[in-house]
This record gives C-alpha cells, sequence and structure tokens, in this order.
C-alpha cells in the first residue's frame, strides 16, 4: 500500500522541484579583505619583535596562502563575514593550508595559519601591519 495516493504525488514532486529550483546560492567573496589598505605589510609572529617578512599587498588574498607564496592552489571558502575569513587551500605537490584571517582595522589583521609546506608542518599566528606604499 502506498503511503501516498496518485492524486497527492505529483503535486508533492511538483512542490519539491519548484524548492529545488529557488535563486542558487551565490559564491563566497572574501570581501573583507578588499577593505583592506594596499600597500606595504609587515608580518610578525604574534608576540615577537621580530618582522617575518614584509609583502606589497595588491591583493590581500596573498595573505591567505603565507607558507605558499607562489603555487597554484584550489581553495575552499569555509567562513566569509565582514570581519573575518577562514579558507582552506591544497597546492598540489607543494602541500594545503588553513588560514583564518580577523580584521582589527584596514591596516591592521591577525592572521592564524597552519598546514603543511614541503612535507612539514607549520603552525603560526601573525600580526600583519601595513607600514606604508610598497
Amino acid at each position: 500500500m502506498a503511503i501516498f495516493s496518485p492524486l497527492f504525488r505529483w503535486p508533492l514532486a511538483a512542490l519539491a522541484l519548484a524548492g529545488a529550483s529557488a535563486v542558487p546560492a551565490q559564491a563566497p567573496s572574501l570581501a573583507m579583505l578588499d577593505t583592506l589598505e594596499k600597500g606595504s605589510w609587515q608580518l610578525r609572529e604574534r608576540g615577537k619583535d621580530n618582522v617575518l617578512q614584509t609583502i606589497c599587498v595588491g591583493d590581500a588574498r596573498r595573505m591567505i596562502q603565507i607558507e605558499h607564496p607562489r603555487a597554484t592552489c584550489s581553495r575552499y571558502i569555509i567562513e566569509d563575514t565582514p570581519k573575518s575569513v577562514t579558507v582552506h587551500y591544497t597546492c598540489p605537490g607543494a602541500g594545503h593550508g588553513r588560514t583564518s584571517i580577523r580584521n582589527e582595522t584596514n591596516r591592521l589583521v591577525q592572521i592564524d595559519t597552519q598546514g603543511i609546506a614541503d612535507g612539514k608542518p607549520f603552525s603560526q599566528s601573525i600580526e600583519a601591519r601595513r607600514t606604508g606604499p610598497c
């Protein structure tokens, strides 16, 4: 014995299809990174004075792959809010990582990154601060 009679199956199927064809979800844009000022940024390990590196930032998405700067990687966006982003990335033959960037101002961000680079694990808590033009 069927749970639904044929009279109810077609409207139920039509309703299910209507719900499935609703407005498609928009892809995350990582818009918070677009609010950061372009220029020279110093990266320091949190709680330490020495500069890890200085980078010229035209596109702040570069901060996602600090340990894989030149690798071509695929990215999976985990979090995309007005104040923070978290991205997992995979770089074939070079490793992978997960980076969270929290915006304090458009000139100061906190970066937590961890993963595998050159076959070795890495984990860093970094403060990135804009220092001037490139």
